[in-house]
């Protein structure tokens, strides 16, 4: 199965690791730091055309890509219910 997570973009949901609010997860310094390296390494992709609200992980072979999508993670919870994951 697959979970849309907005701008025509969508990602297999057995490959997500975790959806995480960007204000919360943001505060953190070593988010933040995380979010440095990723970008770095050129592994974030923005998938919103306003500010985005929240910040997916999903494994992509070996490596790890960040997506920062404009939904926010109750939406993207509620398009996961019936895939897999837990409520």
């Amino acid at each position: 199965m697959y979970l849309h997570l907005g701008q025509d973009v969508i990602v297999r949901q057995a490959d997500v690791i975790g959806i995480f609010d960007l204000d919360n997860a943001s505060s953190s310094h070593i988010t933040r730091e995380f979010l440095k390296r990723a970008d770095r390494k050129s592994q974030v992709r923005l998938v919103a055309e306003d500010i985005p609200k929240s910040l997916v992980l999903v494994s992509e072979g070996e490596d790890t890509a960040v997506y920062l999508s404009q939904l926010s993670t109750a939406t993207l919870q509620k398009r996961s219910v019936g895939i897999g994951f837990e409520s």
